[in-house]
């Protein structure tokens, strides 16, 4: 293959190919976007804002793994990278790349790239099931076929137009008396190039009544009022309308691992969060969760947090 010297292309004084039109519309949006975020976040934490769904987190430092509930949403880093476990699958995303959830899955986070002149900078949209359902049927994908339920979390390659989307709708809490009218109108547009991406069908299963991935979320959203409660499968099948063996096989395929799993993993952040927040000794938060045996609730804890309760709640109050 013919190539060319370097000194042949004075835009690209390195010797690197120059950037496409994408990839700088990419990093401008990217940077952009940052910008916009960091102005009503000034302080490290969770930002609430004036739009319905719209959060953003900022962090100066890099974080210690943390678990807690995914919803499902759209989160955009415009600063920082993070990593994200789901069991023992790992999701490495940044300014590049975005990650989508489908349904609410138990998930440790850790945010592993922010200095305080760079901080973690995140967009954090919300996705209401109805809302993904109410334009699935628009959509003229609705026509094609569905595949089968697949895992419920990924990352994907930013592109320019979902940029544009996520920063036409942080610059609007600039004018807040055009949030009402034009906020749900740049929400929709955000759902509808999500349907319209690789992630599209993993979107599609959550909107479609009846659908396979449908009656997991309905499954999950069980196990979420429930989880303190002892697990019967054949309850739940019967609640969204599949056998126990189609449950637990569409279950794994959407969560990455088993209802017992799943309720284990609520079960024991929960017991984790009563401890931190609230003054509980381990055995009372271990019943207060659903464990009947104290060993039983401080093996299992101690398997997924690394330490027993009292010491590793104390490693995160002082860290």
């Amino acid at each position: 293959m013919e190539t060319s010297p370097v000194s042949a292309n004075p835009a690209s004084p390195s010797g690197l190919p120059p950037a496409s039109s994408a990839d700088a519309r990419i990093e401008e949006g990217r940077a952009a976007l940052a910008a916009a975020i960091e102005r009503f976040s000034s302080e490290d934490g969770i930002h609430a804002t004036a739009i319905d769904n719209l959060r953003f987190s900022r962090l100066s430092a890099p974080s210690a793994p943390m678990g807690g509930l995914q919803e499902p949403a759209l989160c955009l880093i415009a600063q920082g990278s993070k990593r994200t476990l789901l069991g023992e699958e790992v999701y490495h995303y940044d300014a590049s790349r975005y990650l989508l959830a489908s349904v609410d899955l138990p998930i440790t986070g850790q945010v592993i790239q922010a200095t305080p002149e760079q901080p973690y900078l995140c967009f954090v949209l919300k996705l209401p099931p109805a809302d993904i359902a109410a334009l699935v049927t628009q959509a003229e994908e609705v026509s094609a076929p569905l595949p089968p339920p697949s895992r419920g979390i990924a990352v994907s390659q930013c592109d320019p137009e979902l940029l544009d989307a996520a920063l036409r709708l942080v610059r609007l809490l600039e004018t807040p008396r055009d949030i009402p009218l034009l906020a749900p109108l740049i929400q929709r547009e955000i759902h509808y190039r999500l349907l319209r991406s690789e992630q599209g069908g993993m979107l599609r299963h959550i909107g479609v009544a009846e659908s396979q991935g449908h009656r997991v979320a309905r499954a999950i959203g069980w196990l979420r009022q429930n989880f303190h409660q002892p697990l019967r499968i054949d309850h739940i099948a019967r609640q969204v309308h599949m056998s126990p063996s189609a449950l637990h096989h569409h279950f794994k395929a959407v969560t990455a691992m088993s209802p017992l799993q799943y309720q284990k993993q609520l079960r024991l952040q929960e017991a984790r969060r009563l401890l931190l927040t609230e003054v509980v000794d381990a055995a009372t938060a271990g019943h207060r969760v659903g464990y009947e045996s104290p060993s039983q609730f401080s093996r299992e804890y101690s398997r997924m947090f690394g330490a027993p309760p009292l010491r590793d709640v104390e490693r995160l109050r002082t860290s």
